[in-house]
């Protein structure tokens, strides 16, 4: 007995149509230039239907989701604790495990306290979702995640666009607001397509004359900007003038979950009215512990920072050197600009063809006539990694 309903296998069914007739889904079944599945993973190299390739698409900057002592907190917490709390932290969910992890990231910030989530996505979406009211007005960089434009939209309040990375265009959008309206201003503290770094101290300043609240987005700038990875804001050494602090654990702590930071009154004030935080279960303890546990040897070891902007300033000489076009990138997240969608394409096949995987990436998640190969660097790269990926360039340029 089919499970499917009558009227959906109807193909008059505007529906039904709609989801046989997806030009989107059927290049990407045709091309197969995502959803790529690794049977298996050793470090920095990943292997696809056997084929063993360096991993040049990872978020993992740190190179820690492999660290021992990562490993061995994770599998203390799954001992100690199960897999799961099953709840909401509102309800059954709390544990001393979120706790000792939220005073650590909220010193490790410089802020007052800290509310963790099972995934990034949440956090950033609950970093705007409860302060913001119908009748406000949100200024936001209109290249930012999707995770803020969630917040944005389930906020209800209005929004102004403004130009990438561009002060300018936020003081002239602003000159039309009436100075009583309750205002936001949403950011990124590193864009990880352009691999762009936001002035956050001039936002700052913006933020602090209009009497605006701020909120950044430090997912991609978080463990690897500023003294000691402590994030963009403190590259600037304006930490203390941003509202809310949001992130990943995906990323330079090598888990999963998120993060957002800002005084105790302003979080308290999230647990209350975050949707994302009262209806979301609780962060697990494997991946409470896997990141506090990269949090402290982020403190402690300068080792993984220092590989890391070791590799990245090897990589930018290489694309240099081969004249590729990477977008004014001054963080570890790379884009290799191509231009077009058939040359972006065929150049990430030769990479894949050559060893190594990295992932194409084309309008409309770009801008159109950006299509890019977007590539990060790691601090779990290796010489003879680096020895692959120069090698496989040489040989997509070669193709262009």
């Amino acid at each position: 007995m089919s499970l499917i309903p009558s009227f959906l296998k109807s193909e008059k069914h505007p529906v039904h149509k709609r989801i046989q007739t997806d030009q989107m889904t059927k290049l990407r079944l045709k091309y197969e230039p995502y959803y790529r599945v690794f049977e298996d993973q050793k470090n920095s190299r990943v292997f696809n239907k056997g084929k063993e390739l360096v991993m040049l698409a990872s978020n993992d900057y740190l190179g820690l989701s492999y660290h021992p002592k990562v490993i061995e907190a994770g599998k203390a917490a799954l001992e100690q604790w199960g897999t799961s709390t099953t709840g909401a932290r509102v309800c059954n969910g709390s544990r001393t495990y979120h706790e000792d992890l939220e005073e650590a990231l909220a010193e490790f910030l410089g802020k007052e306290a800290c509310h963790v989530h099972s995934a990034g996505y949440l956090s950033c979406t609950s970093a705007i979702q409860p302060f913001a009211n119908r009748g406000d007005v949100i200024f936001v960089d209109k290249n930012v995640h999707s995770s803020l434009w969630s917040g944005i939209m389930l906020s209800g309040a209005r929004y102004e666009k403004f130009a990438h990375n561009n002060p300018s265009d936020l003081e002239e959008t602003l000159s039309y607001e009436k100075p009583e309206t309750a205002k936001f201003l949403v950011y990124e503290g590193v864009y990880s397509m352009e691999g762009h770094r936001a002035p956050v101290d001039t936002f700052t300043d913006i933020a602090q004359r209009h009497q605006i609240f701020s909120i950044l987005d430090d997912a991609h700038g978080f463990g690897v900007m500023g003294p000691g990875g402590r994030g963009t804001a403190h590259h600037f050494g304006v930490s203390d003038d941003v509202d809310i602090l949001c992130g990943s654990f995906s990323k330079s702590l090598s888990s999963i979950g998120g993060f957002v930071a800002g005084t105790r009154a302003s979080i308290e004030y999230l647990r209350t009215h975050s949707k994302q935080t009262l209806f979301s279960a609780a962060l697990s303890p494997v991946h409470a512990a896997c990141a506090l546990a990269s949090l402290e040897i982020l403190k402690s070891d300068p080792e993984p920072l220092e590989r890391l902007w070791e590799n990245t300033r090897w990589y930018r000489g290489l694309l240099e050197d081969l004249e590729l076009d990477t977008w004014g990138s001054v963080s570890p997240a790379i884009p290799v600009v191509i231009g077009s969608k058939e040359r972006a394409y065929f150049f990430e096949r030769a990479l894949f063809d050559n060893g190594v995987f990295a992932l194409l990436t084309i309008a409309p998640a770009v801008p159109p006539g950006k299509d890019l190969i977007r590539t990060s660097m790691s601090a779990r790269h290796t010489d003879d990694d680096r020895r692959i990926i120069e090698k496989a360039f040489r040989a997509a340029k070669k193709k262009l």
